[in-house]
């Protein structure tokens, strides 16, 4: 490795190496990866240092090739790294559109994950961002990186479906999301496909586009609703994506295709835009979140600020303001961990991936129990939550056998998820993080939805799914999904760790923490 005019490593880094007996930092720059990760007699909570000091340096481990002063696949590179690249005039943002252009020419006929295309108009703008460098100007922080988004964010001249007929149109207007992320200097490719009317966690499949399929298996689900933004992902096919959320449709893909997702706490992020078509008044004002997904924790917490925060047009954003996420050694951490909630299955390799890493920390020196939950029903939670969305949905279209809720029914079901909400807050007194699964099982098979799931043998409700994850969007914590392993079919396994409210600075601080131990993002095979 050439990385001497790289930062030095820190104290604590060079301590642990020079236990080792690599006193000298030359030493070190010289040593090989395989050397590096050879060196199992420093013990975990050196190896520990080393991993974070490697990544501030842009390398690691596993992959001593990419320094942190080059970038090695521009298609893989993280969205942090190809826009620092770009502005610094490395890359220039054509060549960067034109490498995930034939990412997408490659594979996405297969995965079906980009449903909609506007190559002419992004590499316009490509060659607009290229000539704004050259006289000194920079957009944003995004300037010429080339990305997607889920199919049910408005796009000024881009088809717009959420995956229902009716709504099929072209918006004369950017959302919220959109608007933001172009103004960050983006360059919007295409839109990838979803769920119909974002109506399935677990599975990505609408009368217009078909269904999409997972990068590490083709013949199982990359999730719902937005599998296409986690498929395009993983593949390679754009650096980041935005999602939303109202039942685990960040989390679920993230953790069903080996990413990275924030869902952040509820009303951080603009709706504005979401499901463009739909006649006013906005039914759904509650529970639903916006977040980013991608391929690392820096880029979650370099795009999460791009799009949190009061837009004029969501008046239920609150403006909470955003601060960095902190720089926080293991000993710090006080992390609670649950293998599953009370009543909830869960598959027995996703309880020990929970329990594995719990213990990996607790190594290390962070404070770590198994969680004490809070007081809760949870399948009554959950039973809340769907009484909840069932009651906005049908106030606009009532069931035939059933009327309307009342006002009364729900205020009181508003209360009943405050109770819930004080109790989870009580609990993060207390504690960092959760560390819980994001779902019973790992991506499974393409099936209809709502036919039964096995979860280790075990015929399961195909609705459970996403219980995990739903819990919080009740509650309305933020939470991010690391992936971690994999189960003994090849498949990623991610874990969920979830947060106090309007802390995702402390959340993200926590999650970087982890994924030095969790591991990086990883390519699915033939990628």
């Amino acid at each position: 490795m050439t990385t001497n005019d790289l930062p030095p490593l820190g104290k604590p880094a060079q301590r642990a190496l020079a236990g080792a007996g690599y006193s000298r930092l030359g030493q070190f720059t010289e040593v090989s990866g395989a050397e590096i990760a050879g060196l199992h007699g420093m013990g975990p909570k050196a190896l520990y240092r080393i991993r974070r000091a490697l990544a501030a340096r842009g390398q690691s481990f596993a992959d001593e090739e990419e320094s942190g002063d080059r970038i090695v696949d521009a298609v893989f590179s993280s969205t942090t790294r190809l826009a620092a690249a770009i502005r610094a005039g490395e890359v220039s943002a054509t060549d960067v559109l034109e490498a995930h252009l034939a990412q997408i020419e490659k594979h996405n006929s297969v995965l079906n994950a980009i449903v909609t295309m506007d190559a002419r108009r992004a590499r316009e703008r490509a060659q607009e961002a290229d000539e704004a460098l050259a006289r000194g100007e920079v957009w944003g922080p995004l300037h010429g990186v080339p990305y997607t988004l889920k199919d049910a964010h408005a796009t000024e001249g881009m088809r717009t479906t959420t995956g229902f007929p009716p709504l099929d149109h072209t918006p004369q207007e950017d959302g919220a999301v959109a608007a933001r992320l172009k103004a960050a200097g983006g360059i919007l490719i295409g839109k990838t496909n979803v769920a119909m009317m974002l109506g399935d966690p677990a599975q990505s499949s609408n009368p217009i586009f078909g269904h999409t399929s997972n990068p590490w298996n083709l013949g199982c689900t990359p999730g719902g609703s937005g599998g296409g933004a986690a498929a395009a992902l993983a593949s390679g096919m754009t650096p980041f994506e935005v999602g939303t959320d109202l039942a685990g449709s960040i989390r679920i893909p993230a953790h069903f295709c080996g990413l990275f997702g924030l869902k952040p706490t509820e009303n951080r992020t603009s709706s504005a835009g979401l499901i463009p078509g739909l006649p006013p008044p906005r039914s759904v004002r509650i529970m639903s979140c916006i977040g980013p997904m991608a391929r690392n924790v820096e880029d979650l917490s370099l795009l999460y600020p791009i799009i949190a925060g009061p837009d004029g047009r969501d008046t239920e954003v609150q403006p909470v303001p955003v601060e960095d996420a902190p720089d926080l050694e293991p000993e710090e951490l006080r992390i609670a961990y649950a293998p599953t909630f009370p009543g909830l299955p869960v598959a027995a390799e996703i309880r020990g991936a929970i329990e594995g890493l719990a213990q990996q920390f607790k190594t290390l020196g962070a404070t770590v129990e198994e969680a004490t939950l809070p007081d809760l029903d949870f399948n009554q939670d959950l039973s809340s939550a769907g009484d909840l969305i069932g009651m906005v949905l049908g106030a606009f279209q009532p069931e035939e056998d059933k009327p309307p809720a009342t006002l009364a029914q729900y205020l009181e079901a508003l209360d009943r998820r405050d109770q819930s909400m004080v109790a989870w807050e009580e609990f993060f007194e207390s504690w960092d993080v959760l560390l819980c699964p994001a779902s019973m099982v790992t991506a499974f098979s393409h099936r209809e939805t709502g036919s039964p799931l096995r979860v280790d043998g075990q015929e399961v409700a195909y609705w459970l799914v996403n219980a995990h994850a739903t819990l919080f969007n009740y509650t309305g914590h933020p939470a991010v999904v690391l992936p971690y392993t994999e189960d003994r079919n090849g498949l990623p396994i991610g874990v969920q760790v979830v947060g106090k409210r309007w802390d995702e600075s402390r959340l993200l601080g926590v999650a970087y923490a982890l994924s030095q131990v969790t591991g990086k993002f990883q390519r699915p095979p033939g990628y």
